[in-house]
């Protein structure tokens, strides 16, 4: 079971949104794969502060949490319902309704016979005969799945364990979106009486990405550079989420100069794809270097760069 999403990041239930983006943030800094190579248990803690993240930081999700609708993961909690709940309606029951979604220790057949005003098991001609032989479509299993950024983008095939140990295949679309909820047709719960299977409806949380942030279809990168390569201009290797690219950066590009590698982004429904936004940032060697204090103490450089805010 997973842990309350509040004790996880550390927060009380009445923090506010800026309190638990602080409290992940932190925690995500501490955790991150990138920073704990190798270690699994930094990588489990990482993905525990993610999803309890994904889940308080969604308003909707946050209030339907705390009533109780749904479990710290983000899936459904069932609710019991039991057939007097359906005495007021027409026929006691929704013509779209799962078998599963009735509780109660009673027989199955005699209550769908009572419900349409049959004997039960005493006879099986009119309402009771109808009822026996209702074909009722099996309740809707609701599943939460965690996937990195990198997956969620390229898709693949991922796997849920289900609670009797089986294991749930689930095909990834590229481009797969933070929040999405797939739905695997027949993978739910069994119908009654030969009535058609429930689906499978998969809420998926993305993971965050130590480099990559995602808007729309858009994929942004910040890109250091050298003080060199932004004078001089060149090519650059620069990452993208299907891998590296040869990038050429132009003479005299500034910190916050923004270059685009069309076609790098994520796949779209029109079977085309989004761009890839780099925007550079000039760095300057970790090290002091005589040589370079040397050639800028007797530069004079043209201009003044804070001209503007004069």
């Amino acid at each position: 079971m997973a842990a309350d999403p509040y004790e996880t990041l550390g927060v009380k239930k009445d923090a506010t949104a800026e309190d638990i983006q602080k409290a992940y943030r932190r925690l995500a800094k501490k955790y991150h794969p990138d920073l704990n190579p190798g270690d699994k248990t930094a990588e489990e803690k990482f993905k525990e502060v993610s999803a309890a993240n994904e889940l308080l930081s969604d308003a909707d999700k946050r209030a339907r949490y705390d009533r109780g609708e749904i479990d710290a993961t983000g899936a459904e909690r069932q609710q019991q319902r039991f057939y007097r709940d359906f005495a007021d309606q027409p026929h006691g029951y929704s013509s779209d309704a799962g078998f599963a979604d009735f509780a109660g220790d009673e027989n199955v057949e005699d209550v769908l016979s009572r419900i349409f005003g049959g004997t039960g098991r005493a006879g099986t001609g009119g309402a009771a005969g109808r009822a026996t032989n209702l074909r009722l479509r099996g309740a809707d299993a609701h599943y939460a799945l965690q996937l990195d950024f990198l997956a969620a983008v390229n898709g693949g095939k991922q796997q849920i364990t289900l609670p009797d140990g089986a294991a749930l295949d689930v095909t990834i679309p590229p481009g797969t979106r933070d929040g999405q909820v797939l739905r695997l047709r027949g993978k739910g719960g069994p119908g009654y009486n030969g009535g058609p299977s429930g689906d499978a409806l998969v809420e998926i949380a993305v993971l965050p990405h130590p480099l990559f942030t995602r808007k729309g279809d858009d994929i942004h990168l910040e890109l250091p550079i050298s003080l060199r390569e932004a004078v001089l201009g060149g090519k650059v290797e620069a990452p993208t989420p299907s891998g590296p690219v040869a990038m050429t950066v132009p003479k005299w590009s500034n910190t916050g100069t923004v270059l685009r590698l069309r076609g790098r982004g994520v796949a779209r429904l029109d079977g085309g794809k989004g761009d890839e936004l780099v925007t550079l940032k000039v760095i300057l060697p970790k090290s002091p270097d005589p040589e370079l204090e040397k050639f800028v103490a007797q530069w004079q450089p043209a201009g003044n760069p804070r001209e503007a805010m004069a």
